[in-house]
């Protein structure tokens, strides 16, 4: 009963925000707000960059509130808004580079046991990518986008997208192994 009095209680709130009360924003806001600083943040290294991200894309969720169906996750809704406004900010502000190879398949990188790196320390080895990997990267692994849906959002093809995933494989695979061999001393 308490999972259909939650989400009673999230569908009530979003509707008293389509009807612009600002109290219900502030709610959803709160709501929220943690988990899409998050969602920014994998994309843009930069802590206050991803804090304005997240604060120009609760802008266009209010703005398009009243769009919401209540079909699907009104939070995976929100996290779409904000991988949105993620990519459009890296594209206008990062000169994003696409070098596509002539491969028709890649092999599958065998990346090492991901357990003894910490998430911050994670995501430092994903912000060390070069923007196009990391962008593919971030969007395939941890925002679970197809190929296909990386293609149309880049505005790239499939296999330059198959191509950036590889390669920010073998890029954060090496980075992986490199650390930890210098962290046991075997450098």
């Amino acid at each position: 009963m308490k999972l259909i009095n939650l989400h009673r209680d999230l569908e009530q709130t979003i509707k008293a925000a389509q009807h612009l009360d600002q109290k219900a924003q502030y709610r959803l806001y709160k709501q929220f707000a943690p988990k899409m600083l998050s969602v920014c943040r994998q994309y843009v290294s930069d802590l206050h960059h991803a804090e304005d991200l997240m604060s120009t894309g609760f802008v266009k969720v209010f703005k398009h509130l009243k769009q919401y169906q209540f079909k699907g996750s009104f939070e995976g809704w929100v996290r779409r808004i904000m991988v949105t406004t993620a990519i459009d900010y890296i594209r206008r502000e990062k000169d994003l580079e696409f070098v596509t190879d002539n491969f028709d398949q890649y092999a599958d990188v065998e990346m090492p046991s991901l357990q003894e790196w910490s998430v911050d320390e994670l995501q430092g080895f994903i912000d060390e990518l070069p923007e196009g990997y990391k962008l593919v990267f971030t969007m395939y692994v941890l925002e679970d986008y197809s190929h296909k849906a990386i293609a149309e959002a880049l505005h790239i093809s499939e296999a330059t997208s198959r191509s950036q995933l590889f390669k920010a494989k073998q890029l954060l695979k090496t980075k992986l192994e490199t650390h930890r061999s210098r962290s046991h001393g075997q450098v």
